[in-house]
């Protein structure tokens, strides 16, 4: 199992992107990886995932209708 470099996160965190620790440790891996530029590296969303979601999720007119949308 591999560890975590706390001290170099908050080194980058603190030091180089100026962030508050309270901000630091609200984030998420995913937001944190963005703000270092290493988000980069995530694979896009291939057409099945989207076509799975939208299964999942279907648009109806019922819902736009329950959020006041006509």
């Amino acid at each position: 199992m591999s560890t975590l470099d706390f001290d170099g996160l908050l080194r980058v965190a603190l030091g180089e992107l100026k962030l508050k620790p309270a901000d630091f440790w609200a984030l998420t891996p995913y937001e944190f990886m963005i703000m270092t530029g290493r988000a980069a590296s995530a694979r896009p969303m291939i057409r099945a995932q989207l076509e799975a979601l939208s299964r999942a999720f279907p648009d109806t007119e019922e819902k736009q209708d329950d959020r006041g949308l006509e």
